[in-house]
């Protein structure tokens, strides 16, 4: 993938597709949404940002028949190598409630905690949506970038560090939403490179702000997490 880069940064373009997709939310129940059947949820937020942040999707969620769950582990600052070991410990308890295996959905950085938990508990993972995450180069193809430079951390170093797990066939099915119009992580980078892996690429027109908030991304969604446990019809 020598033809990637991050991504040209926009406030206005991110602003307003957020705005467009909380206003695109009243029509969202009209699109036929399949219904959920009962599985637990795990929904990991975003660099920077908080379980507040996914607040749109857990109800989304849980209106379609789904349980989900939050992180609770205050704000994602980043630090993927110290948060991740929590992360398991919060998908044990999880699974450990619901007595099966559950779904992960991660936004931004959070779905690339989503999918090395994952790898540490495959069997209690029946799929892993991530929505505008990274996935290929960590955070040097991100917005992000700077800030972990300015923090004295080798992105390039991490960059070798993902393309060697993601060298490893991952055991979970993945479906990875992404859009065109991110202007926060460079959509190539938003596509996994391992042949060997499971996982669907799904477009969505939203920015990145406005993915947890989107009607159509959260229709994917919800079309991404039916595809294992049978859904009840649609809403």
């Amino acid at each position: 993938m020598n033809d990637l880069a991050p991504p040209e940064p926009s406030t206005r373009a991110e602003v307003l597709g957020l705005v467009r997709a909380v206003a695109s939310l009243p029509g969202l129940f009209a699109r036929g949404t399949p219904w959920g059947d009962g599985t637990h949820v795990l929904v990991v937020p975003g660099f920077m940002t908080s379980d507040r942040s996914t607040l749109a999707i857990r109800a989304f969620l849980r209106r379609q028949g789904y349980r989900p769950h939050t992180w609770d582990l205050g704000r994602n600052h980043g630090g993927v190598y110290e948060l991740l070991p929590r992360v398991v410990e919060r998908l044990d308890a999880i699974v450990a409630r619901a007595g099966a295996p559950v779904a992960l959905v991660g936004w931004s950085l959070g779905g690339v905690l989503a999918r090395e938990a994952a790898r540490h508990r495959p069997r209690d993972v029946r799929r892993i949506v991530t929505m505008g995450t990274p996935v290929v180069g960590g955070p040097k193809y991100t917005l992000a970038a700077e800030y972990y430079r300015k923090k004295g951390i080798d992105v390039d170093a991490i960059e070798r560090d993902v393309a060697e797990r993601n060298a490893v066939p991952h055991p979970v099915p993945i479906s990875a939403i992404y859009s065109k119009n991110d202007h926060v992580v460079a959509w190539r980078a938003q596509l996994d490179d391992n042949p060997a892996n499971d996982v669907r690429h799904v477009e969505v027109s939203a920015t990145h702000a406005g993915l947890g908030f989107s009607a159509e991304a959260l229709t994917r969604l919800a079309e991404e997490l039916a595809l294992d446990g049978g859904s009840r019809g649609a809403a």
